[in-house]
């Protein structure tokens, strides 16, 4: 993590986001407490939302869930080409009432600066691609149960955004920048994609009705295609941290043993061969060490395979940090909430997270 945020007021702030100074008015359109709503209220929280995404007039960015639209209407008062993705048809039909010159600017001159494209649907399914074209930045806010699915669609294929200003749940975010010790498939996806760092933690007096927990601003600079291994050599790197990940507490030499169509004599002389002891533990490992190691197992296999069938270890589906189910939509006036503690066992050509986000 690169500088430790603290989540202290500013000065003259609250600190709280419930001060008649900082609070915005109610949204007109009430939360559902069955899709567990929250709407961003603190305009302190708001700024910093700004600050890290420093938008320039005439750049495009696409908002994952606008909610009631605070963050909407400072996006295209900055000038932003903004195209923003809603499921909810009451907030939908809101955003309408509330932006209707910025949609017909939109529709008489494409890619004015302060221009709103609104797409009714799922963000997980709808073409980014037909949507957005690069260059562009996310700036959303993302609920818990979409946000590895929604990282590895904006990071693991095109068009890749060069910045996303995410607001994710404290504990997510503190996940995708652990170092080595704390290593998760997830941490392990996003850093290889980018540059991760939390900006600022949001108490949950940030919102309206405040959640249970605390979020966090999270910042990700994407890396550049060069950094990127090609298309080949990165599905063997996810498959190799996938299987290391399956059994993150055993040692590598037997769980890559297990998981992979390597044999054992192979995997140890390879991990010899980077200088990695045979006995650590896939959650030591650092990005560079996965690719360091892929290299040196290369091929993984001698022909074209399909991804492999996914099967939730049971003892991690019990340890994982699993919360009450809420419905996959994605409103960026929310935070974001508990996520699961063990997505390696996703394939690589599936969401990260995609299994065991099915909560009891």
């Amino acid at each position: 993590m690169t500088g430790q945020p603290t989540g202290k007021p500013r000065p003259g702030s609250s600190g709280t986001g419930t001060s008649g100074r900082h609070r915005p008015p109610r949204p007109a359109v009430r939360p559902k407490r069955s899709l567990s709503q929250n709407f961003l209220v603190d305009v302190d929280v708001l700024e910093a939302v700004l600050a890290e995404a420093a938008v320039e007039p005439g750049r495009r960015i696409l908002e994952i869930g606008p909610g009631s639209g605070i963050l909407t209407a400072a996006l295209l008062e900055a000038g932003a080409v903004v195209t923003a993705v809603e499921l909810d048809r009451r907030l939908v039909e809101g955003l309408r009432g509330r932006f209707g010159a910025a949609l017909r600017l939109a529709r008489r001159r494409p890619g004015a600066p302060g221009g709103l494209v609104l797409v009714e649907g799922d963000a997980l399914e709808v073409d980014l691609g037909a949507l957005v074209a690069e260059p562009f930045d996310v700036v959303a806010n993302l609920p818990y149960h979409i946000t590895s699915p929604i990282l590895h669609r904006l990071l693991g294929e095109p068009p890749r955004p060069d910045r996303l200003v995410l607001m994710v749940q404290r504990e997510v975010a503190e996940r995708i920048v652990a170092p080595p010790g704390a290593m998760s498939y997830l941490s392990v996806f996003v850093q290889y994609h980018a540059r991760p760092r939390i900006a600022r933690l949001v108490p949950p007096e940030a919102f309206d009705p405040p959640p249970e927990v605390w979020s966090a601003v999270l910042v990700l600079e994407a890396r550049a295609a060069a950094e990127r291994l090609d298309p080949v050599a990165e599905e063997e790197l996810w498959r190799l941290v996938q299987a290391g990940f399956r059994e993150r507490r055993k040692m590598l030499r037997n769980v890559l043993a297990r998981n992979l169509p390597v044999e054992a004599a192979r995997i140890e002389a390879a991990l010899a061969a980077v200088g990695i002891a045979a006995d650590r533990r896939p959650q030591t490992l650092g990005v560079a060490d996965w690719l360091a190691l892929r290299a040196a197992l290369s091929p993984i296999w001698r022909r074209a395979r399909s991804a492999p069938t996914v099967e939730v270890d049971a003892a991690s589906a019990r340890s994982s940090d699993a919360a009450p189910d809420r419905p996959a939509e994605a409103h960026s006036d929310r935070p974001a909430e508990a996520a699961p503690d063990h997505p390696a066992e996703a394939a690589p050509d599936r969401p990260i997270d995609a299994v065991t986000e099915a909560r009891p």
